[in-house]
């Protein structure tokens, strides 16, 4: 077996969050070995910056700037070492976050944001990125019923209209990695096209 790098993607609310455990559940039925993991964040140092990132008024720029930062600590001390071990690796949120949010969203150089990837990356993809696509107006009233918003769920629809397009543009870039979840659907549906994802790559679900 070798490792596997999944990623869930999509704007606020729309509700990907909820699928990464069961799906860890399912995985290691089948006997995998997974690691669940968000970005930014999963490792101590990238958990500090994501405080900052999620609480503290900055420009775009640094933002964009410690979202590399966190992802360059947590590429070296956690996704590449899983991964070295044939394990299953799920992240909350990847790189194609970073060009949604800090690219389409807050405006920063798309052509930056494509260097940096390089220089953190070093080669390194998701084997599958798992988009979940949904209005966003209907994503902004799930967020309403939620938790106490962060600097980027009190953002307006607008904002989340740009996203969703950033979403779209790497999708378009990158078809053959991306596959997009209607999510705007019951948790079953959404869970039956998540396993159909990993089917049609090697990764069935169990009891199927």
């Amino acid at each position: 077996m070798t490792g596997r790098f999944i990623t869930f993607e999509g704007i606020d609310g729309a509700g990907k969050s909820t699928h990464i455990e069961p799906l860890a559940e399912r995985l290691r039925a089948l006997g995998r070995t997974v690691v669940c993991t968000r970005e930014p964040g999963g490792t101590p140092l990238a958990e500090r910056l994501r405080e900052l990132v999620l609480h503290e008024p900055m420009a775009g720029l640094a933002e964009t700037l410690l979202v590399f930062a966190a992802r360059c600590d947590h590429l070296e001390r956690v996704i590449a070492p899983a991964l070295a071990r044939a394990e299953v690796v799920l992240c909350d949120r990847f790189t194609d976050a970073t060009f949604a949010y800090q690219g389409f969203g807050r405006g920063q150089d798309l052509a930056m944001l494509g260097e940096l990837e390089r220089w953190v990356h070093a080669g390194l993809q998701p084997d599958l990125t798992l988009w979940f696509d949904i209005a966003p107006a209907r994503a902004a009233e799930r967020r309403a019923r939620a938790r106490a918003a962060d600097r980027f769920e009190a953002e307006d629809v607008a904002f989340f209209a740009r996203v969703r397009e950033g979403y779209l543009a790497r999708m378009t870039q990158a078809p053959a990695r991306f596959v997009r979840i209607d999510a705007d659907q019951p948790l079953g549906d959404v869970q039956r096209q998540i396993d159909a994802a990993l089917a049609a790559r090697g990764l069935a679900a169990a009891g199927r």
